[in-house]
């Protein structure tokens, strides 16, 4: 993803120190300007490129957790940290392993690129270093949609260990939803029961005429990356529709798949955001008209946060950064999540694997790098990672999601404050993620697809004639 995401500190760590410095899964977080070359360390200290908020920040924390957890004492791990930009993190990897470095030994990657790399040979084949147990383990405990972004799409080798994802959620103000008679039971029902878009977009209506809120709905759909992997995906997605003939087709093979944009659910999909924003389409649905300002068109993450904290709006879209941050400001009684709408179920959509409540996906998994000369030590590092009470560790210390959904339902996370008391909405999310179709094209499809997303919400084309124009686009990268 691109866009700015900050994230959750833990023990010890200022929460707006940590907000100024972090960037979220796969959003703004990034590790670029890597040192090449030999750390000085021996040959038990694991390399590992990582976050650089969170290397910045909890280093000693993270060293102690994987230390309590079996890690020998005799591994050290150091932790490498670069510019916060994921873009610049992919173009040094690239730079990194092309030239055959053996530094860092370990990587965070982006679930957004890592398969680019995983098809061009760059990183090292996790199943020939895990075990069947542990390969076993991580078919059956983890969520499959963001897993699948760290396996090869043609041999289903796994090439990351799933670290940690991110989903987002429709976010509400409960004060807001209290003034118009709603009550607990209602927000333990929104929390785990998807709404369709028509049902959510009257209840959204209906919230904000008894509050003192602006407007209904605060999202991002700003002509940049994060409308095209995410909030225009999963609209899209939610109605029934694809980019590519649906979920089999996300990793490619490219130039050998359809392009499905220029069909009916993917321009009705737009046509529905359009009366969201301006209802000028009357005959289009029985949709509450007008509930998003104009200004959605050129907001980011940041910005829809922002305003349904100040009181605003009623509603945004967002990631977990913003539960943590905005349920820590406003408490837990004021401020919920429920599972992003649909239109269409899945049984019903006209592109397979598609349909139903839909979360795009965000988060990162740890590489090994096949030039490494600490091997051995680096997998006992990525085996200490797999255990439960590490993943539960770092949503404590960092705000991290754990990849497993299991865990969503433990004592441990549901006591953590603030974002204990959403992991019912989270692990839902989890379960029905659409991932970007991430090939070696998308970067100059991606630009496209939300030029022509943006235009037809604004208004300056038709949502017919923006898909009209996206299909040869899409078609002529294809091709290309």
């Amino acid at each position: 993803m691109t866009g700015k995401d900050p994230r959750n500190g833990g023990r010890g760590v200022s929460r707006r120190t940590f907000v100024k410095a972090a960037g979220a899964s796969g959003v703004a977080t990034g590790l670029a300007g890597c040192i090449y070359g030999d750390s000085g360390g021996g040959e038990n200290t694991v390399v590992w490129g990582y976050d650089p908020s969170a290397a910045q920040e909890i280093p000693d924390q993270i060293r102690d957790l994987y230390h309590e957890n079996g890690l020998d004492d005799e591994i050290s791990i150091e932790f490498q940290q670069g510019a916060n930009d994921t873009g610049e993190r992919r173009s040094n990897y690239v730079e990194l392993l092309n030239a055959g470095e053996a530094e860092p030994d370990l990587m965070l990657m982006d679930n957004g690129w890592l398969n680019v790399f995983i098809q061009n040979g760059l990183v090292a084949n996790m199943s020939d270093e895990l075990d069947d147990s542990e390969l076993q383990t991580i078919e059956d405990e983890f969520f499959e949609g963001f897993t699948a972004t760290a396996r090869d799409p043609d041999s289903g080798d796994l090439f990351g260990l799933p670290y940690f994802p991110d989903f987002p959620t429709m976010q509400y103000r409960k004060d807001y939803a209290r003034e118009a008679g709603y009550d607990d039971s209602d927000f333990e029902q929104w929390a785990t029961e998807p709404m369709t878009w028509e049902e959510w977009s009257h209840l959204t209506a209906e919230i904000t005429e008894a509050s003192d809120a602006s407007y209904g709905l605060a999202t991002q759909w700003e002509n940049y990356g994060g409308t095209a992997c995410c909030t225009f995906n999963e609209v899209m997605s939610s109605w029934g529709g694809a980019y590519f003939g649906g979920r089999e087709n996300l990793f490619g093979p490219v130039g050998d798949r359809p392009v499905t944009v220029n069909e009916q659910e993917t321009i009705n999909s737009l046509r529905m955001m359009r009366t969201f924003v301006d209802g000028v389409d009357e005959s289009f649905g029985n949709y509450a008209e007008g509930i998003a300002p104009t200004e959605i068109t050129s907001w980011q993450e940041e910005d829809a946060r922002e305003e349904i904290l100040n009181g605003e709006a009623v509603m945004q879209r967002n990631w977990p950064y913003a539960i943590t941050l905005n349920a820590d400001e406003l408490g837990t009684d004021a401020y919920g999540a429920m599972p992003i709408p649909y239109s269409v179920p899945e049984g019903e959509a006209a592109q397979p694997g598609t349909g139903g409540t839909t979360a795009a996906l965000g988060g990162w998994h740890v590489v090994l790098n096949p030039n490494s000369n600490r091997t051995d030590a680096a997998m006992e590092v990525i085996r200490t990672a797999m255990q439960d009470e590490v993943y539960l560790g770092m949503l404590d210390i960092w705000g991290w999601l754990p990849p497993k959904p299991e865990l969503f339902e433990s004592q441990e996370a549901e006591s953590i404050e603030p974002i204990g008391e959403y992991m019912d909405t989270l692990r839902l999310a989890g379960q029905n993620v659409m991932p970007r179709p991430v090939t070696e094209v998308w970067p100059n499809q991606s630009g496209v697809i939300a030029q022509e997303a943006n235009s037809a919400v604004a208004g300056s084309k038709s949502a017919s004639q923006a898909m009209e124009d996206l299909q040869g686009a899409l078609e002529d990268t294809e091709e290309g």
